[in-house]
Order: C-alpha cells, then structure tokens, then sequence
C-alpha cells in the first residue's frame, strides 16, 4: 500500500507533525524490506506562505499554505493523479485555512481516494460551523479515527455519526526502553535531586502555574524536589504575546520563594531524549485547566515511558489513568497537588505501582502495534471503497461555463445608474431606473470585483452607489423610481425595494474594495435602520435580513442590529408557523416571485445566529420548494401565469423569471456555507444551468453574443428582451458559482495564481 498522509510534519515544531511521523515510521515497522518513500507520500501543512520555511525531508511532496485556497485544489490533483491507494488526514481545527479549518472541506471532497480521518481534537460544544465541518469530514471519511472511548460518545451523540464509522485507535508511545545510566540524572541541576516533569509546547491553557503553586508545600516535605518543564513556548503564544506566559511563571516562583526549585529546559526534543526525561522523573504533572481535553499525546508518551502520573482528570486523562495507573487532583487545586505528590515521594511502594501499571499498560500502545492497527483499517477502506458521493470537479462540467463578461452592464449604464429594460440588447432609456437593479447592481459589481479584482466592475460601484444615496429620504426610507431625465417618479419605493438596498449595503459594508465606499455604506444603512420597524410585506424583510446578515459578518458584536436581526427572524418565523399546515410549509398562502428568497434568508440568520429553530424551518421549507421546483434533476421555478396558490394541486410553469433562479442559487450556496452538505453545491449548479439552456425547453437564456441575459423563459420560446433585472440575476448566479468553486482552477480567463512549489524526488 501506498498512503498520502496529510497533516503538518517535522521539521515543524508541532504535535501533529511529531505524530504524523511516527505514523509513517509505525505503518513501516509491519512490513519487510519496506523504506520510509516507499509506502508514504507527505502533503504537509504549512503555517505561511513561505513555502521555504521549512527544510522539509524528501518523503514530503506536497506543501499546501494554510490559508491559500488554490494550495488545496492543486494538491487534491496531485493526490487524484499519483497511485496512492489511501489518504490518512490528521485533523485539528487550527492546522487548515479558514474559519475553523473551513479549507478542508472543499479539498477532501475533491480527494477521489479513500480517506481515513484522525480527529485530535473533538469538542462537546462546538459552534454550528465547528460541528458542521467535523460532520462533512466524517461523511467524506471511509473511517473516523478516535483515541478514546469518550470521544466516541460524542461523535454519535453531538455530531450524529453512526459508530460503523468510528475506529477507536489509541494515541503511540515510543517503542524505547529507559537507559541502564540515564543521562538526565547526571545533569548537575538535577543530580540527586526529585524531579517533577512536565513536557509540550508552553501555552496558558496548559495550567502551569498549578505546579508553581505547589512548590512551596511539596518542597517544605521535600527539599530536594525540583519542577522541571520542558518544551518551548507554542509558536501562536511567542507571535502574540512573546514569552509573557514564561515569565510570568518565573516571577510565580520567585514571590513564592521557589525559585530554585523551577527548571525550564527551553527546547524541542527527540523522542530517545524525551524517553530519558520521563523515565528520570519521579512524578508526571499534567496540570490542564479544565476537562476538555479528549487527547493528549503527551500524558500517552509518559504512560508509554511507565511514569507516575498526577493529572487534573481532563477526558483523556480519566480513561487513560483508570485502574490505578495514575493519580487526580481538582483542577487549579495546588494544595491537593502538593499533597499527593508529597504522598508519592514519602511512599516508594506506592510511586513505584503507578509506574509498573502505566508501564504494562503502555506496551499495548507502542507504535508498532498501533501502526498495525492502522493497517487494517486501511485494508477494509481500499477493499470497500464508496464512490457513490462523486467530487466537486464532477459535478461542474466546466466547459459549459461562459467567461465572465460585463461589457453588456457596462452598455446598460450611464452616469446616473443602470436602465431598468432593454429591447432585446439595446437599453430602453425611457423606461428610467429603479432602486432595485441599482442594488442588485451594486452586488454584482462588488462580487465581480471580489472574485477577480476587475477594474471595469470597480468603476462602476460608485455609479450604484450614489444612485441609492440620492434616492434615500430622510426617514431611512427609499424611492425606487427616476426617469431619464432623473426626476423622481414616486414619492417612496416598496417594502421590497427597501429591503434589496438593504441587502446591497450589508453586502458593501462586508466587501468593500476601500474605506471610504465601506463608510459610505454605514452611514446609509444606519440611516436605513429606523425603517426597519415599518416592514410588513415578507419579502421586504426576507431581503432585510440578508442585508443586516452580511453587515452582522463583518461586525458580529453590534448588539443593536444583532437585535434588529432576531426581531426580523421572528416575523418571518410566525409567518411560517402560522401559515403550514400538513400539506403546506411555506411562509405564505401563496408562492409567487423570488421564493427562494424566504429559505436563503434563513440561512443567512442560520449562519450568525445558529439557532436551531431557524435552522429546522430553512431546511423544512426549502425541501418542500424543491418539490414544487424540481423535476427530473431539471429546476422548473414557479411561473407567474396564475403563480401557484395554496390548496391548487397544479403549479404553473411559465413565463420562468431569471430573478426566481439568481435566488435559487444563493439560497443553495448559503445553505451549503451553513452546512457544508455536498448536494447542495450539486443543486446550486442544476439551478445555474437553467440560463445556459438545462430547463423545460432546453433553450439557453444567456446570450454569448450580447452578454446579457433573456426576461424569462415562455411556454413557446425566450423573452428575447434583456433587461436589467434578469442580467444581473445571471451574473449573481454566475459569479455566486465560482465563488463556490473557487478553490479550483480559476476561469473566465483570470491569471492564475502562483503555482505551488512542488517537491517531487
């Protein structure tokens, strides 16, 4: 077998790495004439963007920057095209790129080989994205690998993953025995001395200072006790903070009078000297702070090395120290601490039964046998692979992509904003402007700028936006109509009108290309909050709420909107509750124009709130959408002849509105950011392939001629007019699919970005 093995790797300083290499070495310990590049193929984890940073051994041949999206898509190739049979992931949220390690998903769901998953960090309260990744990871995953029984539990119970796909495995131990003359104790500030002996990366949460505050007890029974930690301070802790945390320790001792008796060895070290540390010490301390620890691979290493342990009784800790293989004090107790470990060391029987038992006990976890392990779980995977969830570059058919083109925008506007209508693909001037393309305008243009830093889409946000500042009243309201001749055409827009500015200006507030378009937006939506009270018409406040939704992205702490948002939320909720029945989920008796809107802006709500109730009526009330939409994998949205009444069993097909699609594809992409369920990224390209001739009549409503976009689709042909609204509605969708699929290959002719350093030996 072959294995890519995906995770952080020495020589970088890091759990994860250390454990990714004994991995390898351990899966190679159970084969004969088997070299370390025989059977491995690193794709390491890098924490910059220099690729350089590390002096990488040969087995890596793969770097990816933590936080470069395309790094992903090249390496998720690279892996598709070698002739590895498996790939072992190692996970933990702060290795990958994104929020929460968001990166990962896109990548392993482009991996066209079996994965196993190691999961070393699994929390019993995660946020709704933290669950949502680990759920989408184990969906991807032929097997979940934990390293306790407790973790267990919570995949089935937090995360709902069926135990047929979890495989306890427990954290290796070094295969080495103590030295006959152990090195460490001829070290002349340990010599003749008892040492205390904590190792790892130095950080806060670590609970240090417990032990500090105990030497002056366990040294007034014992003056020859000293602590000794060993471990530099975590790399995140050195560029935040420096060596704060160190230091804070050292003045500890220092006001305790215990100076003497505090010990930093300030170095990484191999695993043969690590052994001498631990089989030197007469007692093990790990101090953490609270229980939320699920795996240690330093508490596994001293039980490995048959030391005595006293723990706070953290989750791995209680299940690794069961059966009187080590002892428990109270978290931030430092006079329970001193007391049992003034106990150990006055009572050598009983120091040296811990020590006997977790030395038994370790023998089981010795990398050789662990690695064999590994194996048959990688045998089972390679035997009985599942292709039935097919990778993200198979469902996009890119070929049938247009490029991106915004020469027809750029026809359809002047000064003053963007023409409401067209005659097939010239702008119909007398028919003036609205409110609402000039938003939907303005979104588009932010994306496009977003997406591939387009110039042309650049010079046009301030077009839109001094449109939507001049039609703004005093009361936060907006107008939605002028004329050519920009005189003003109504004396206030509709709820529907207000609330899509709304949306434009959260979406500007969260994307802006500079500062000063970013508080041009704040002062106009703040203006524009004083409304919000007035809303009534559902859609109005479906729009509303995806505005405030962007602007709650960018400033997650504004209580007031925060507030504003959840008072939106709960109209839309009664609506709904007050509307389903049995037959009937959905927000009105009536579906009409731009459904998709009400589940997207659930989503939204989904998204900065994570409450569950919004969550379960976004999912309920979009899956009864998509029956009344979808036909044969073909989506049909609901026609405006007659629109499709409650009670009616018919639902009419035609004429089809391109707004009715733009929504579709932002309510699947939303719903697949909130998530992170594959089919809903497959859905959100079904629905796009409408404009481009997948619909009831096969016929394409994008023009590649004009660049524009037909008003609808009729029962005998296209709306060959190709107005603002249906234009911008192609473009959102177009620019909302890459979006999703940026981590690949970039299209529309865009420069492709750097290539990634390849090490192939």
């Amino acid at each position: 077998m072959k294995i890519a093995y995906i995770s952080t790797y020495p020589p970088r300083e890091c759990g994860l790495a250390t454990f990714n290499n004994n991995l390898i070495k351990a899966l190679n310990a159970n084969f004969t004439n088997s070299s370390l590049l025989e059977t491995s193929m690193v794709i390491a984890m890098n924490n910059s963007d220099d690729v350089d940073e590390y002096k990488y051994p040969e087995e890596v041949n793969f770097i990816i920057r933590q936080n470069n999206q395309d790094d992903y898509s090249e390496a998720a190739k690279f892996i598709n095209e070698s002739d590895v049979d498996a790939c072992i992931l190692q996970h933990e949220f702060g290795i990958y790129g994104g929020e929460s390690g968001i990166y990962v998903l896109p990548f392993i769901n482009q991996i066209e080989k079996p994965i196993i998953s190691i999961l070393h960090t699994i929390l019993n309260t995660p946020t709704y994205l933290q669950k949502s990744i680990i759920k989408e990871i184990a969906k991807r995953s032929a097997k979940i690998v934990v390293m306790s029984n407790k973790a267990v539990g919570f995949l089935q119970n937090i995360y709902d993953i069926p135990s047929t796909k979890i495989q306890v495995i427990e954290h290796g131990v070094p295969d080495l025995e103590a030295p006959e003359i152990n090195p460490i104790k001829q070290l002349p500030e340990l010599i003749d001395k008892k040492i205390l002996l904590t190792f790892g990366l130095i950080s806060r949460n670590k609970g240090l200072e417990t032990v500090v505050k105990a030497l002056p007890q366990i040294v007034k029974n014992n003056p020859d006790a000293v602590y000794v930690i060993l471990g530099n301070t975590h790399p995140g802790v050195v560029k935040d903070s420096g060596e704060e945390y160190r230091d804070y320790l050292k003045q500890l001792a220092l006001d305790l009078n215990v100076a003497d008796h505090l010990i930093f060895m300030n170095r990484f070290v191999a695993e043969e000297e690590l052994i001498d540390y631990l089989t030197a010490a007469d007692i093990y301390v790990t101090p953490y702070f609270n229980e939320a620890q699920i795996t240690s691979g330093t508490l596994s290493y001293a039980v490995g090395a048959g030391a005595a342990v006293v723990s706070t009784p953290y989750w791995h800790a209680q299940e690794l120290l069961d059966d009187n293989r080590g002892r428990f004090f109270n978290f931030k107790d430092h006079i329970g601490l001193a007391e049992i470990v003034n106990q150990l060391l006055e009572n050598t029987d009983k120091l040296t039964a811990l020590k006997r038992n977790a030395y038994n006990y370790g023998l089981k976890l010795r990398w050789p046998k662990i690695g064999k392990s590994f194996i048959n779980v990688i045998e089972k995977a390679t035997k009985h692979v599942d292709y039935s969830d097919k990778i993200l570059r198979q469902i996009v058919d890119r070929s049938v992509i247009p490029e991106f083109d915004l020469s027809y925008v750029k026809r359809l506007t002047d000064d003053t904003g963007i023409f409401q209508h067209a005659k097939f693909g010239v702008p119909n001037r007398k028919e003036g402007y609205c409110i609402d393309d000039n938003s939907r305008a303005l979104i588009m243009a932010l994306m496009a700028y977003q997406e591939n830093k387009d110039v042309d889409a650049l010079n046009l946000i301030p077009i839109y936006l001094s449109y939507i500042h001049d039609l703004q009243l005093d009361n936060g309201n907006f107008r939605n109509f002028t004329s050519f001749s920009r005189q003003y055409l109504d004396e206030e827009g509709s709820d529907d009108s207000f609330g899509r500015t709304v949306w434009s200006l959260g979406y500007l507030i969260h994307t802006s290309p500079n500062r000063s378009y970013a508080e041009f937006g704040y002062e106009l939506f703040f203006k524009s909050v004083n409304h919000f009270k007035n809303l009534t018409h559902l859609r109005g406040i479906c729009n509303t709420i995806t505005g405030v939704s962007y602007y709650l992205k960018t400033h997650p702490y504004d209580e007031r909107i925060l507030n504003e948002l959840n008072l939106l939320t709960n109209k839309l909720i009664e609506s709904y509750k007050n509307t389903k029945d049995e037959e009937w989920h959905w927000f009105e008796n009536h579906l009409t124009y731009d459904n998709a809107i009400f589940p997207l802006a659930l989503f939204h709500v989904a998204e900065i709130t994570g409450r569950e109730d919004v969550i379960e009526i976004a999912h309920e009330s979009l899956k009864y959408l998509e029956k009344i939409t979808f036909s044969l994998s073909t989506v049909n949205p609901v026609g405006n002849n007659g629109w499709h009444l409650k009670g009616n069993k018919a639902v009419p097909m035609y004429d089809q509105q391109a707004i009715e699609i733009m929504a579709m594809v932002l309510m699947y992409h939303q719903a697949y950011v909130v998530t992170r369920e594959q089919e809903y990224l497959k859905k959100m390209f079904t629905s796009y392939l409408w404009f481009l001739g997948e619909n009831t009549l096969r016929i394409p409503l994008y023009d590649t001629e004009t660049k524009g976009c037909a008003d609808g689709l009729q029962s005998g042909g296209v709306n060959r007019n190709q107005g603002a609204e249906s234009t911008l509605a192609y473009l959102i969708s177009h620019l909302t699919v890459l979006k999703a699929f940026k981590y690949e290959n970039k299209l529309n002719g865009l420069k492709k970005t750097e290539s990634l350093l390849k090490i192939n030996k």
